[in-house]
């Protein structure tokens, strides 16, 4: 069983993640994924919101997919932890590969007894525009002893910063956009930005 865990602090999801999703299921058994804190990044939107739009990005893939799916109960500060909670669900002998974008590369010798994380998993880099695959953090975790392999695809050029600091919906897919509004999320960005423009 080849299952591909995709934890994301995404703030919202993107359309970029929605592509990732679709073309690791197409690689994997199963593809795993959750509304992620990140400790390296402040004033997130509840999980719970994250998560929500997480669920509907994940219905609205175009070929409907059955083996993605959000398994929220595995979202935890440490990836460690999270590899346990999956190994409890798939059984010790699945092959869980680890996903995570280039831009994470140089925080993850960071993070909480990483050694032990990389000998549980595989990583699979997705690169990311603006974010090229920084060879000496590449050989700083394959010393920790991470397996790394690079994704043949590239995300889409669209970012949650984007959204949030400029509104670039174009960067959302619809239900997401329709999940916004419905729930009132980022509008003190929104203040915050027409006040700015008044000055």
């Amino acid at each position: 069983m080849r299952v591909a865990l995709f934890g994301t602090s995404a703030d919202p999801p993107t359309a970029g993640h929605e592509k990732i999703l679709s073309w690791l299921s197409e690689r994997y058994d199963w593809v795993a994924v959750w509304a992620a804190d990140n400790p390296f990044k402040s004033h997130q939107t509840p999980l719970e919101h994250r998560a929500a739009m997480l669920r509907l990005l994940i219905a609205d893939i175009d070929t409907p997919r059955h083996n993605i799916a959000l398994e929220q109960e595995l979202s935890s500060f440490q990836t460690l932890e999270t590899v346990e909670k999956a190994k409890i669900t798939w059984g010790e002998d699945a092959e869980l590969t680890l996903i995570i974008g280039s831009d994470l590369l140089s925080q993850l010798p960071r993070w909480y007894r990483i050694e032990d994380l990389l000998q549980q998993v595989q990583l699979l880099i997705v690169p990311r525009p603006g974010y090229a695959i920084d060879e000496s953090s590449s050989e700083v975790v394959q010393k920790l002893g991470g397996k790394i392999a690079i994704a043949s695809l590239t995300g889409l050029d669209v970012s949650s910063t984007a959204y949030r600091e400029h509104g670039d919906s174009q960067a959302l897919t619809a239900p997401v956009v329709a999940y916004i509004n419905q729930e009132h999320l980022y509008e003190c960005q929104d203040v915050h930005k027409k006040i700015y423009q008044l000055r």
